[in-house]
């Protein structure tokens, strides 16, 4: 059975052009040249070139960007996924990349994936927000405690008494595990919109509050943030989270408050994703370095709600457990639209990214789960 595995991974990877070659392509994955800030966003994302061949490593190049690098030593179950997603069989996948005990080992890129280019981030984004709340603890700016308080109460220029009935109920918590229990309008929503200058820095979260019963959980947890720490939101993100973890390519966009968007809007390289995992996966630690209290990682990696299916839900992560090859496999996701996962498997120490341009999820969510874990099992 192996044998007839180990021919059709080849079989496959002859059939896509790509050749047993790739194994060792491992040199310099493709790049944007003279790339600007000015020139990230959604919009110029979606009009890059296709490579003309996709760039798969066994060996990934040492960057200088805190990744550290080794080498798969058992590539057959990956060259023959790699070669799946090049033929289009798995969507229009921009990248897959792998890790295993804390090295980068499996790097490719498809389509319009680039090694420095930001992937825009859909969902995905309220992730990292959750984690920008943990550096907030850990260095003494909000507290453990501080989660199970209303919102509200940090919010010091909202006028609580034109707040909807339960409003001012609301937890930090609770807004991060989506349990807010109520939404935002669509017709009052475009209605606010007309007025911007009314929705500067705190007047966003006053008029969700006041002029309507749904309330979106997201910008309610860049409004504590904001509150929280000293500079502002977007200041602390890239000298407190972004800074310490070598994240400098990338974009946030603002949202009309004048804050980061919460709900989706940031644009991170692939590598940069794979960070999110590390510091996960070490309770919290990045280089040695507590950036995130273990006790938050812990909490928010949690199975807080079941959100559907077998799917939970924790502080804008997803948890869910996997049924492989007739054993349970835990898993801590992050998940966007458009089809860009974490995906970390603690009992193996393992994470993947994966990135695309989906019209919607994609089915990598059910997939990769069975083509990755088989690959990193024990002979």
């Amino acid at each position: 059975m192996k044998l007839l595995q180990k021919h059709l991974a080849l079989a496959a990877l002859l059939a896509t052009g790509l050749t047993a070659s790739a194994e060792v392509s491992n040199g310099l994955a493709p790049e944007i040249a003279d790339l600007s800030p000015k020139s990230v966003s959604w919009a110029q994302e979606a009009q890059l070139p296709d490579l003309a061949q996709a760039f798969i490593s066994t060996a990934p190049a040492e960057r200088q960007d805190g990744i550290p690098v080794g080498k798969l030593e058992r590539a057959d179950a990956l060259l023959a996924f790699a070669a799946e997603i090049a033929a289009g069989q798995h969507g229009e996948i921009d990248s897959l990349l792998v890790a295993q005990h804390g090295k980068l080992l499996f790097e490719s890129y498809y389509r319009r994936g680039r090694v420095n280019y930001p992937h825009y981030q859909m969902s995905i984004t309220k992730s990292y927000t959750a984690m920008a709340i943990g550096r907030a603890i850990q260095l003494g700016y909000l507290t453990m405690a501080d989660l199970d308080k209303p919102v509200v109460g940090f919010l010091k220029n909202v006028d609580q008494s034109k707040l909807v009935a339960g409003a001012g109920s609301i937890t930090l918590a609770e807004a991060m595990n989506m349990r807010s229990g109520i939404r935002l309008d669509e017709g009052q929503a475009k209605e606010l919109v007309k007025h911007p200058a009314a929705l500067k820095g705190q007047g966003q979260i006053q008029a969700y509050l006041e002029h309507s019963a749904p309330i979106p959980p997201p910008p309610m947890t860049m409004q504590v943030l904001e509150a929280a720490v000293p500079g502002g939101a977007k200041t602390f993100i890239a000298q407190e989270l972004f800074g310490k973890m070598g994240i400098t390519n990338c974009v946030w966009e603002t949202d009309v408050s004048g804050l980061p968007k919460a709900a989706a809007g940031s644009g991170l390289l692939s590598r940069d994703m794979l960070k999110w995992g590390l510091l996960i996966l070490a309770k919290g630690k990045w280089q040695g370095e507590q950036l995130i209290p273990a006790a938050y990682v812990e909490r928010a990696t949690s199975p807080l709600s079941l959100s559907y299916g077998k799917s939970f839900y924790g502080f804008f992560w997803w948890v869910e457990d996997f049924q492989v090859e007739g054993k349970t496999w835990h898993c801590v996701e992050g998940r966007g639209a458009g089809g860009q996962f974490i995906f970390m498997f603690p009992e193996l120490d393992l994470i993947a990214v994966i990135t695309a341009h989906h019209k919607g999820m994609g089915k990598m969510l059910a997939t990769a789960p069975n083509r990755l874990v088989p690959a990193f099992l024990p002979k």
